[in-house]
């Protein structure tokens, strides 16, 4: 699978009932390498949104964002493709516009905890028949990951940003006008 295939797959995710078990199911069907790939490329959109400014913006949005909030917040922003994924990298203040207002007028958060394990999932379901957490299927796909080449990366990060209110709204006005007062977390 590479990185053209998984954002198709995560766009065909979109729209459907159950999204991440649909994905998870998706995946099932495929061989335990393409599976691997979808992981590796799942890890590098992780690593890639893993920045001081991204994480501030989630602040904002969340109001508060814990080390778990964040990893949760980006596996939602992958979620949402591409296009949206791109643009909030290149400028996360382009989630003001980005994220739907029904997200206000239906309390939705948007974290997506579930997405960070459809690769392990989708190879427990293939080699299971079941989703549930096993030590020796994980070691089994830990192995194939690294046979593919796959190094995980060190969550190292500098901010470059406080929980200062008026810091926040100056160097992110978009974001704090639209969740400064009223956030979604």
């Amino acid at each position: 699978m590479n990185q053209e295939q998984f954002w198709q797959l995560i766009s065909d995710m979109n729209g459907k009932d159950e999204t991440s078990e649909w994905l998870v199911a998706q995946l099932a069907v495929k061989s335990a390498d393409e599976i691997a790939d979808y992981e590796m490329h799942l890890q590098t959109a992780l690593q890639q949104s893993y920045t001081s400014s991204l994480w501030a913006a989630a602040y904002i949005i969340l109001g508060g964002c814990s080390d778990d909030s964040f990893d949760y917040f980006r596996g939602w922003l992958i979620s949402c493709g591409k296009e949206t994924f791109e643009s909030a990298l290149q400028n996360p203040e382009n989630l003001a516009n980005l994220i739907p207002a029904f997200y206000e007028e239906k309390e939705l958060i948007p974290e997506f905890e579930e997405m960070l394990s459809t690769g392990f999932e989708a190879f427990s379901l293939k080699e299971t028949g079941d989703t549930e957490w096993d030590n020796e299927i994980w070691e089994k796909f830990s192995s194939l990951l690294d046979e593919k080449g796959y190094e995980s990366f060190e969550q190292d990060i500098e901010f470059d940003w406080e929980e200062d209110e008026d810091e926040l709204a100056e160097r992110f006005p978009k974001l704090w006008e639209r969740f400064g007062e009223n956030p979604l977390g």
